[in-house]
């Protein structure tokens, strides 16, 4: 599975970048295919695994704010691997031709 998600902690003010950085600490750290970009962190893997990281990541922001934001996405597919670059891919090649 892929699962996109984002966490936002509330009540620290407007420059979130230190909160949100012990989050993606905990995603690195996990060994699972991820990518981060401006909006959202996301990581491939299957269900318990990518679950894990998810709540380790929300704990790690909640041990430094008051109120934690979580938006979660997943694209459940079995079998699949490699699809963090192989969706990419599939949309580069369409827009190859």
């Amino acid at each position: 599975m892929i699962v996109a998600f984002s966490v936002t902690p509330l009540g620290v003010g407007e420059d979130v970048g230190e909160h949100v950085a012990e989050a993606v600490r905990v995603v690195r750290a996990s060994g699972l295919p991820h990518r981060t970009d401006a909006m959202f962190t996301s990581l491939e893997g299957d269900w318990d695994a990518c679950m894990t990281v998810v709540r380790e990541a929300v704990a790690a922001v909640e041990r430094r704010a008051p109120r934690v934001s979580l938006v979660l996405k997943a694209d459940i597919r079995p079998g699949v691997t490699d699809g963090l670059t192989s969706k990419v891919d599939a949309v580069e090649r369409h827009l190859a031709d």
